[in-house]
């Protein structure tokens, strides 16, 4: 288990990150999400002791990381995908790893074949892709078996058959009780992984929350109408807190009352309905809505002249 405890990191007058208070606890996938500059790195570089905080503390297993005779079992963290030895091979690399931790070469042998890399593990991890770089860097991270796995963003250069594999072996780490905590900018890859979400803007905690309480309490419920009385059913149905749009003839988009409203009112007017359905918000839609006062760095689409 990662648990984070009021931790802060100051550079300056600038705070990246701001009393932070979480835990990620086995057994599940937990996604750690933000907008750039919101102090993801910077935690978990303070979890693995690479930064000192400026204030709280960052344990794991109920030990801060230099404390642990046997680190690399207790939490295996890719952080970096190009942080290796350019001129060695990716086996190599691997079995310089496991040489400084006592750890044999047949575990090497396991995790190349587990990450895919077996036909390129005598090539020069320096010729590697972005894509067989992240693919060392999950070896490397897997290597002492640990019972903590920390990723920061995967998913980066894996095409969608990598991508895929990721998603797999994250869930099947987690199957086996292990902690598993991974960040990523990927919405629509984080919905389909993990469990349990984290999210953080400007440093400080805007969410602790299941993956589906996360969509349901940023949802504003939008019901789609159709009807050839939709001026008439507009008409019903406006009102105090309730907003509707119509976005082609015939279909209204009503916020402010839900689907059984809606459809009992139309009833009671004898109004015909050919639609009526509620839209899900999305992992996407949610991240946006929740993070919107916390974004760093924004801008504007370019106007196109026509």
């Amino acid at each position: 288990m990662i648990e984070v405890v009021e931790l802060s990191k100051r550079y300056g007058d600038k705070t990246a990150v701001d009393g932070l208070t979480f835990q990620v606890r086995p057994g599940v996938v937990t996604g750690f999400l933000g907008p750039n500059g919101a102090g993801k790195s910077t935690t978990m570089r303070m979890i693995l002791g690479l930064d000192a905080p400026t204030g709280g503390r960052a344990t794991v297993n109920g030990r801060r990381y230099a404390e642990h005779v046997d680190p690399i079992r207790q939490i295996g963290a890719l952080l970096e995908a190009k942080a290796v030895h350019t001129g060695r091979s990716a086996r190599n690399h691997l079995l310089a790893l496991a040489a400084t931790h006592g750890i044999g070469a047949r575990r090497v042998d396991e995790v190349i074949d587990m990450v895919g890399l077996r036909e390129v593990a005598a090539q020069r991890a320096g010729g590697f892709s972005l894509g067989m770089g992240q693919r060392l860097g999950i070896a490397a991270a897997l290597l002492g078996d640990p019972a903590v796995v920390m990723l920061d963003e995967p998913v980066n250069g894996l095409d969608p058959d990598g991508i895929r594999w990721i998603r797999d072996l994250l869930k099947g780490l987690a199957a086996e009780g292990r902690t598993v905590f991974v960040s990523s900018h990927l919405m629509s890859e984080m919905a389909q992984t993990a469990e349990h979400l984290i999210l953080v803007g400007r440093g400080r905690l805007l969410a602790d929350v299941s993956l589906t309480e996360f969509t349901r309490q940023a949802a504003q419920a939008t019901v789609r109408v159709r009807s050839p009385q939709a001026v008439a059913l507009r008409d019903l149905l406006v009102g105090a807190g309730v907003t509707v749009t119509s976005g082609e003839p015939g279909l209204l988009e009503v916020t402010g009352l839900s689907l059984e409203q809606i459809g009992d009112r139309a009833a009671d007017a004898h109004l015909t309905l050919h639609e009526l359905s509620s839209t899900e918000t999305s992992l996407e839609e949610a991240f946006m809505s929740m993070t919107r006062d916390t974004v760093e760095y924004s801008g504007t689409a370019p106007v196109v002249a026509r």
